[in-house]
């Protein structure tokens, strides 16, 4: 009787244990911060409000830079769509992603940090554009793709909606249950192009734009910008729409929001380059619980850093595998930056290529390792009004030296540019005496890097889907694209893959 009657106490003291255990678990993990995550689609950095521009109408952004912190040196691994996503989420450089080139689908056996928050027991769920293959989805416990109107193999499709890709974020984030904390991926289709007329009640005025000096000062160019500054118009509507479910929904407080771009603007010398105008990217973190309002950090950040970071905001030990740095420390304003350089690739989009680029606060250096290869826009940009107009101005002679640079053949091999006295990128120091040191130094860094990360030079080229002089499909170009495991053994099998209309 005594024996058992100690029995009874022993199990009331430990089912107390594992009921006070549980629920602090439970306590613990309700109390872990919501993320938000959103990216745009092809915006340039310096095209918002917060970074200066006060030609484009983006007043929600600049609320949340004003609410939050602004991040004023933020880079991308890649200048290229999928292979941005795909490195963002796996933690990983383009290529080691396997997925390297534009399309091809993250591989089963790649981790992501979605996956981990998903079974640390945060509900997952993504909204909008999608472009990082089959394997992914299961990481999301709801996934709202954008449709299509048409077949995505044509060039001139529209999505159903109006176009922007935001239309169900609200309804993701409504849908989330409220008992758990979550992560949510908001990814905009705006601005990629193509550009529509007529899409804004507002439009922007062509003769007010901002432009880059590596562009002509045209009518069809500045048209061309006012139409991608009513796109960034439209997406940040999305986001001020967000922020009020956020506050309506009472979670704003606790909910972090991490703003992005997945690549530079898609203009000549922008998108698919390795200049700040490809890979800097606009970068603001709202966190009322823990960020102070109105404050700007000027370290540098990668977006391989945001991986192990949410993981560890969320209070998960980041992967051994990712290959960035936790920028938590930076959240509190602090002085020491979290890394001294970023690495940056391109790879094939639309075109063969392959580039290379290490940035420091001071100093880009560039290896073009196919310098025979012009610097090719995307496909995208080559049907557009910029560089139909920029081709004509090429045979008037009226270009100037940094506007020719995308018809250059063949390339530098090496490029250095000193970013402080030349934000541009328009003055190639490498074969300038007084900059050797500094060139040396840049160049070891990058091979460094390299070799650090297993970066090697593929053996074969990729052909072009398109035809560079008019940005049309060659019969090399499928969609979807396969992966890069089948890809490969169709190369070595001596198979080619083709577009089956083109046959």
């Amino acid at each position: 009787m005594r024996l058992n009657h100690h029995f009874k106490i022993l199990l009331f003291l430990v089912s107390i244990c594992f009921v006070s255990c549980s629920e602090k678990k439970v306590e613990a993990l309700i109390e872990q911060p919501n993320i938000v995550f959103i990216i745009a689609d092809d915006v340039g950095w310096n095209d918002i409000g917060p970074y200066g521009n006060n030609k484009v109408k983006t007043p929600n952004l600049d609320k949340l830079a004003k609410d939050g912190m602004l991040f004023t040196e933020a880079f991308l691994t890649t200048s290229s769509c999928s292979p941005s996503r795909t490195s963002i989420i796996s933690g990983l450089y383009p290529h080691n992603t396997d997925a390297e080139q534009l399309s091809w689908p993250l591989p089963e056996n790649k981790k992501t940090f979605v996956e981990e928050l998903k079974k640390a027991g945060y509900w997952t769920g993504l909204a909008g554009k999608y472009h990082m293959g089959d394997p992914v989805r299961d990481d999301f416990n709801l996934l709202l793709e954008m449709q299509w109107k048409d077949a995505p193999i044509g060039l001139d499709r529209r999505l159903v909606g109006d176009g922007s890709g935001c239309d169900d974020w609200l309804k993701l984030l409504r849908q989330r249950p409220k008992d758990k904390p979550f992560f949510t991926w908001l990814a905009s289709f705006d601005a990629h192009r193509p550009f529509y007329d007529g899409m804004s009640e507002n439009p922007h005025n062509p003769e007010e734009v901002v432009l880059p000096p590596y562009v002509p000062e045209t009518e069809l160019v500045k048209k061309d910008f006012a139409l991608y500054y009513d796109e960034i118009t439209r997406m940040d509507n999305y986001i001020g729409k967000v922020v009020a479910e956020l506050e309506a929904q009472g979670v704003s407080d606790n909910t972090i929001i991490l703003f992005i771009s997945d690549n530079g603007r898609a203009f000549p010398r922008d998108k698919t380059t390795l200049y700040d105008g490809g890979i800097k990217t606009p970068w603001i973190v709202k966190w009322p619980k823990k960020v102070k309002p109105n404050t700007v950090n000027h370290n540098l950040v990668s977006s391989i850093d945001i991986a192990p970071t949410f993981m560890k905001l969320a209070g998960l030990v980041p992967l051994t595998d990712f290959e960035g740095v936790d920028f938590t420390p930076l959240l509190n304003q602090s002085k020491e930056g979290v890394r001294n350089e970023i690495y940056a690739e391109d790879h094939f989009h639309d075109f063969e290529d392959y580039t290379r680029a290490v940035r420091t606060k001071k100093y880009k250096y560039v290896k073009n390792y196919y310098p025979d290869l012009p610097n090719t826009p995307s496909a995208d940009v080559i049907r557009g009004r910029s560089w139909q107009s920029m081709k004509e101005e090429k045979e008037k002679g009226t270009l100037n030296i940094a506007q020719l640079k995308c018809f250059e053949i063949p390339r530098a091999e090496e490029e250095l540019f000193d970013i402080v006295a030349d934000p541009n990128e328009l003055h190639n120091l490498a074969t300038s005496p007084a900059y050797a040191e500094a060139l040396e130094n840049m160049r070891s860094l990058l091979n460094t890097i390299r070799v650090t990360t297993n970066d090697v030079l593929p053996t074969e080229r990729t052909p072009d889907d398109f035809f560079r002089e008019t940005g049309l499909p060659t019969k090399y170009r499928i969609r979807p694209r396969p992966s890069k495991a089948v890809y490969m053994k169709a190369r070595k099998d001596g198979v080619v893959l083709m577009n089956p209309d083109m046959k």
